[in-house]
């Protein structure tokens, strides 16, 4: 019974011409309905920034926002992800990371800011050359006015609004 050909070839292509396994097909398929899903949870500014060429799809997703039940809600989720076979989901996707990638640099920018914001809080007139560097179109005094405020209303326990309008200026200088 000893045979010169081994059991397993590796060299074999005959593997390579079966259709996916069921298993496969699942997986493709919930994760197509996730897709779905996420499309669901987007705002309509959002939404209106991915390319979605199906017009039932679409309206499918749109619709979502207004069923209250949830059963109802589980089985329209459903019917996105059936409709969802019959697109290629790479466009989707990719624009859906490009969106979360913006997001979260969005993210990122504000915690920059927050922390810049508080070390000129905490620092005052000593944290004033870093904030310069950085952004050297800023108003030395305004800039002084706005922390001189912000932290006589932290000392005070009074809330006037101060630190909010230091933060909006920052802002303001990194968005020109």
């Amino acid at each position: 019974m000893s045979s010169d050909k081994p059991l397993f070839d590796d060299d074999d292509d005959d593997f390579a011409d079966l259709p996916p396994s069921k298993s496969a097909l699942k997986r493709e398929m919930s994760a197509r309905q996730a897709l779905g899903e996420t499309l669901c949870e987007l705002s309509a500014k959002q939404l209106a920034a991915i390319p979605i060429e199906d017009e039932a799809l679409l309206q499918a997703i749109v619709e979502t926002r207004s069923i209250n039940t949830r059963s109802a809600l589980r089985r329209h989720r459903q019917f996105i992800g059936k409709l969802m076979r019959h697109i290629d989901p790479q466009p989707i996707q990719d624009a859906l990371d490009a969106l979360h990638q913006s997001r979260s640099a969005a993210a990122g920018e504000f915690h920059e800011l927050e922390a810049l914001r508080d070390a000129l809080l905490k620092d005052g007139d000593a944290a004033l050359p870093a904030v310069l560097e950085t952004f050297p179109e800023a108003d030395r005094q305004q800039l002084r006015q706005l922390v001189r405020q912000a932290r006589k209303d932290a000392e005070t326990s009074r809330n006037s609004g101060a630190s909010r309008r230091l933060f909006r200026y920052l802002r303001e200088l990194r968005e020109s």
